[in-house]
């Protein structure tokens, strides 16, 4: 398993400000032609432009990342971005999904641009795949390609009481080309009177042998929103997802605890993790550590 290690990582992309609000995270990678590429979100605090923009990057070594790319959130008209999923086709073309909450509502739409390569993403080539609906927020997917079928897990969130929309499970869907999707219904759900209680968003899938291992944001509180935590879960297939433990499996030792959307992609010699971590003043940093086979 790729639980993170906290005190092993090493910060890949500093946030662009100091205090709670200021994130660099919500990373998705991708290994290619002997580099790593990085999709993130950067973020300011709530008044001061939330999610103000996604980077891509790429690195030869996977700590030391050169932006190539910056879409902002006018460019691509939403209030603010969340977390990007970074993909290549098995053709060599690549695709940039990306979290968009719509003007004056707690609603989140996904959109993707596809690209030849990775500097060259247009927000005027944008469109929606993953509308919702005005019950639904749809956000932050994990995309895999595996077994000739793209498969899917977002985090959908109850719009119908504003109060409440910070609620979350994670659906599951399927797709022949990774861009008309048919839902299968709730992959992974929330456990009441657990840690995970108020929400869950499945943030990194892996296939092993005949079971899914998924690890996943959780928390029990709309005070712990912007906090979550790492947990696991695994199942006989990608629809079915339980949540094992009693406790976080990976947190952050600052502020809220705060260790989420974690990112792995195999490397030379190994696996590399990114994920996002609350740090001692109330930033978040894009962080990085290294699992060796």
């Amino acid at each position: 398993m790729f639980v993170p290690q906290p005190e092993r990582s090493v910060v890949a992309v500093p946030p662009p400000g100091d205090g709670p609000g200021f994130w660099a995270g919500a990373p998705s990678a991708v290994s290619r032609d002997g580099w790593i590429y990085l999709a993130y979100r950067l973020r300011r605090p709530i008044g001061a432009g939330r999610g103000y923009a996604v980077q891509v990057a790429r690195s030869a070594d996977g700590e030391r990342f050169e932006p190539l790319l910056t879409l902002t959130k006018e460019a691509m008209k939403t209030e603010s971005l969340e977390r990007p999923t970074l993909v290549v086709t098995p053709e060599g073309k690549w695709r940039l999904y990306l979290s968009c909450a719509t003007y004056g509502t707690k609603h989140w739409r996904v959109e993707v641009i596809e690209a030849d390569d990775p500097a060259d993403f247009d927000p005027a080539n944008a469109r929606v795949v993953l509308p919702g609906d005005l019950k639904t927020g749809v956000k932050d997917p994990v995309i895999v390609h595996h077994g000739g079928v793209w498969h899917l897990w977002a985090s959908c969130h109850p719009l119908e009481d504003p109060d409440e929309a910070d609620q979350m499970v994670t659906d599951y869907a399927t797709s022949p080309d990774g861009l008309e999707w048919s839902w299968h219904g709730t992959a992974l759900d929330r456990r009441p009177g657990a840690w995970d209680s108020r929400g869950v968003r499945v943030s990194a899938v892996t296939f092993s042998g005949e079971t899914v291992i998924a690890y996943y944001d959780g928390r029990a509180s709309a005070a712990e929103n912007y906090e979550e935590r790492t947990g696991v879960a695994i199942g006989p297939d990608p629809s079915t997802l339980t949540a094992t433990g009693t406790e976080p499996a990976a947190q952050s030792a600052h502020g809220g605890g705060g260790l989420r959307y974690l990112s792995v992609v195999p490397v030379r010699g190994g696996h590399r993790l990114y994920y996002e971590l609350t740090g001692p003043g109330g930033a978040h940093d894009l962080r990085t550590e290294f699992r060796p086979a």
